[in-house]
């Protein structure tokens, strides 16, 4: 395909060169013809008057063919490329001067030519030859009197039917040999220039196919080199685009094939525990109905509702996330006062911090300025951190919000003294259902959701979710709220 494709370029180009020298050759010699025409008629244009100078005298009572033969052989002898002719007012011929008394094909000549090139007209002009019933031939013509008889002509032809014979051998002989030497040469060299040109042309295609086939037998780091800039190398470098952008995507389908697995392992592992636990539970209570204490029958009754409650706020998140997932959650943006959000947030977890003996306190700064999104988004976020917080800070430990006007919008950080978080698994951190096997495993609560939920919050609100730890000294979550004077609110 590569190899017919190239020859089809070289066949069109060799095509389209002899066409081009074919018409070259045409208007080459056309415009030599009318070069020459032009050329005698201009060096001739008086030579009919002076003709006519010395033939008036011979034609006076009656045509004196003799003296005037007399005359046109000595003037042909010197000059044999002229025919003579005397026209009647109407363009009839009364006498033709010729050599070999060649037969007339023509018994008038057209009178147009003659007056047109006796007003001056520009030359050359072409007018009709009696040897012949077709060919147009230059002349020298002018007005003379004929036996008494005004406006009759005197019409010379400029080479004459003995130099057209000469000039067809010329042609045909040498002229026309050399010509079509030279054409076939010219075609010969450019049709190799031409195929050596196009196979370099097409080199690019090559490549670029080559590379198109590797990819598409799976070799995907296959990609076209250092794509120029015309509309081969364009071509080069979109493919290459596209290279990548499929890789990513692949890469992408890969990442969350293997994200549905492990969703799918965590979920049912997540979900199987506080299952098994409650039906544990019930089977005990209806096997062991008529024996079991108040106290116990109790305690049996608020397990299980505390594991169905762990499955609905599990169930919950699963469903949330998948909604943040979809993009199915376009955040209600609303000017509101983040200081009062905050206040209200430590009022409601003071008594939690208080009873697992930690402080919970809020940086006050002298003003915040309003932000701009979602309230109840925000507020997921933060209840979240809090939790976390709370949840993995030991007694006597401390918990801080601190708010701060920035040039972004405002910082909003929340930041513990608990175990910390190890430099192995910090970049894990909000990845789903990942949980620090020791100081966050799965006896202290949570199910690993609840920081890939707040990140896909804060994306939506156009931040980043920013995390720092060190271990045994805390972890601090940060993230940014847009001024609301930012987007014209």
């Amino acid at each position: 395909m590569r190899t017919r494709f190239t020859a089809q370029l070289a066949l069109l180009f060799l095509v389209l060169i002899l066409g081009l020298g074919f018409s070259l050759s045409v208007l080459t010699i056309k415009a030599m013809r009318m070069f020459n025409d032009e050329t005698e008629q201009k060096l001739n244009r008086t030579l009919a008057h002076e003709m006519a100078m010395e033939f008036a005298p011979f034609l006076g009572d009656r045509i004196d063919v003799e003296r005037i033969e007399e005359r046109i052989a000595y003037l042909t002898g010197i000059n044999r490329r002229i025919e003579i002719y005397l026209l009647s007012s109407t363009g009839m011929i009364k006498a033709s001067f010729v050599s070999d008394n060649q037969r007339l094909e023509r018994s008038t000549v057209d009178l147009a030519p003659l007056k047109a090139f006796e007003r001056g007209d520009a030359v050359p002009i072409l007018g009709e030859d009696p040897l012949s019933a077709q060919r147009l031939k230059p002349f020298s013509a002018t007005e003379i009197e004929i036996m008494g008889e005004k406006h009759c002509w005197l019409y010379v032809i400029l080479g004459g039917q003995e130099v057209e014979n000469v000039a067809g051998m010329l042609s045909t002989s040498y002229i026309a040999k050399t010509t079509l030497r030279g054409l076939l040469l010219i075609l010969l060299v450019t049709g190799v220039v031409g195929l050596l040109l196009f196979t370099l042309l097409t080199r690019r295609l090559r490549v670029l196919s080559e590379v198109m086939g590797d990819f598409h037998q799976g070799r995907l780091d296959r990609r076209v080199p250092a794509p120029a800039l015309d509309e081969v190398g364009q071509l080069g470098s979109r493919f290459n685009d596209m290279a990548d952008t499929i890789v990513s995507n692949m890469d992408e389908l890969r990442k969350t094939d293997r994200l549905r697995r492990e969703l799918i392992a965590n979920v049912s592992h997540d979900l199987r525990s506080p299952m098994a636990s409650i039906q544990g539970y019930l089977e005990t209570l209806v096997m062991k109905n008529d024996t079991l204490g108040p106290e116990d029958r109790g305690r049996y009754l608020d397990i299980s509702l505390q594991n169905t409650r762990s499955l609905g706020s599990l169930v919950n998140q699963l469903f949330e996330l998948s909604k943040l997932d979809a993009r199915q959650v376009e955040p209600e943006m609303e000017r509101f006062s983040i200081a009062e959000l905050l206040q209200d947030l430590v009022m409601q977890y003071d008594a939690r911090a208080k009873e697992a003996g930690l402080i919970l306190e809020l940086d006050r700064p002298t003003a915040l300025s309003p932000v701009l999104g979602d309230i109840a988004l925000v507020e997921r976020v933060l209840t979240n951190l809090l939790d976390n917080a709370l949840r993995y800070t030991p007694a006597g430990g401390r918990v801080s919000i601190i708010p701060a006007d920035t040039l972004q919008g405002v910082r909003i950080e929340v930041r513990d003294t608990g175990a910390g978080i190890s430099a192995e698994d910090l970049p894990r951190i909000f990845e789903r259902f990942f949980r620090v096997e020791k100081s966050r495993g799965r006896g202290r609560g949570g199910a690993g959701l609840g920081l890939a939920i707040c990140k896909k919050i804060v994306e939506l609100h156009g931040g980043l979710l920013e995390v720092r730890s060190t271990l045994e000294q805390g972890t601090t979550f940060a993230f940014i709220l847009p001024h609301a004077r930012q987007l014209g609110q």
